[in-house]
């Protein structure tokens, strides 16, 4: 279902559709093959499309479906680093380095047998515990699996809580120009941000480093909270739906997105203060570069009316989305 909004987004307004729906395209499991566990240009394209294609993607849950049990060790099963497998890599014809990938999120939905969503403890994994990172001398947690019955009706924690299903993609983005970056690491190509807000009817806009973009997708969500405090929101098996398109010679840093009411911008770092710094700055320089913004200006507006999200404190690098509502981007 196309928003009216979209008419009057970035994405129709630069890109080369024009935000025009092109061709519908099928990446099914079966389709996609072997999963990727990195994100980098040494994958052969899975699928590839031209600007303004729609691919439903069906993608496996962070734990590659093999927690199917609430007494299932994580431990046992987990086959760790292969975790968050992602489906692609998206090729889009005529995206070089420079270019911007503008993905047009359409729909998120659970699929697979219910109890459809999982979530669980990892010893030495989350916000609240001691890490290989934040060495403590603290025992481990002890592991615990949840399944919860999932759809577009809510998600049943328990008898007396219901929470919403509010779906989005935990694990998006491209390739790097030369790295091979773990599925695990959210960095300035986008990949493991789970930011709440890259949420059906956002787009998300990614910079191309290497020609078609490689676009990666996988680990759906089917609610989360900030900051995914324990390592693990609810993760689920889903079919997405995306619509790719591409805009010529416009690039920047770090991952951008628009809705309906504000403009984000994304970073991704640790520790927590400096992705907020990275996020916060991008966004400076957007309201300078495009909306007619003295940046000094910018930045003391962004003081008084700026929005901060917080995606995750738990992966190797920590992820903050910097947002201002567009209604103070018409003055």
């Amino acid at each position: 279902m196309t928003e009216d909004w979209l008419k009057s987004s970035i994405m129709a307004k630069r890109a080369v559709a024009k935000g025009a729906t092109g061709t519908t395209h099928s990446l099914t499991i079966e389709q996609q093959g072997g999963f990727h566990y990195v994100y980098g240009p040494y994958a052969k394209p899975t699928l590839s499309i031209d600007p303004g294609g729609v691919v439903v993607v069906e993608t496996e849950d962070a734990f590659g479906g093999v927690l199917t049990s609430e007494t299932d060790s994580p431990t046992a099963k987990l086959n760790f680093p292969y975790l968050n497998p992602q489906c692609g890599p998206i090729a889009v014809k005529g995206a070089r380095k420079g270019d911007c990938l503008a993905v047009y999120i359409r729909d998120v939905e659970t699929r697979g047998a219910q109890p459809a969503g999982t979530t669980c403890i990892i010893p030495e994994f989350g916000g609240l515990v001691g890490t290989a990172s934040t060495a403590l001398l603290n025992p481990p947690l002890p592991e615990r699996v949840k399944k919860l019955h999932v759809d577009r009706n809510g998600i049943r924690w328990n008898d007396k809580i219901t929470l919403p299903y509010e779906p989005f993609i935990g694990t998006i983005g491209v390739s790097p120009e030369i790295e091979a970056i773990s599925s695990l690491q959210p960095d300035y190509h986008g990949g493991n941000m789970d930011l709440p807000d890259v949420a059906p009817g956002a787009i998300i806009y990614f910079p191309v480093h290497t020609e078609g973009g490689m676009l990666y997708v996988g680990d759906c969500h089917a609610t989360q909270g900030d900051g995914e405090l324990s390592g693990v929101a609810l993760e689920q098996r889903a079919t997405v739906t995306l619509q790719v398109d591409l805009i010529k010679n416009w690039s920047f840093a770090w991952p951008r997105l628009e809705t309906r009411d504000f403009i984000m911008t994304i970073g991704s770092a640790r520790p927590l203060e400096d992705a907020a710094r990275i996020a916060y700055r991008e966004l400076v320089r957007w309201m300078s570069a495009d909306y007619g913004f003295d940046e000094i200006d910018a930045y003391m507006l962004l003081s008084q009316a700026g929005r901060m999200r917080l995606g995750n404190m738990v992966d190797p690098k920590y992820t903050m989305g910097a947002s201002i509502l567009k209604n103070y981007l018409k003055a």
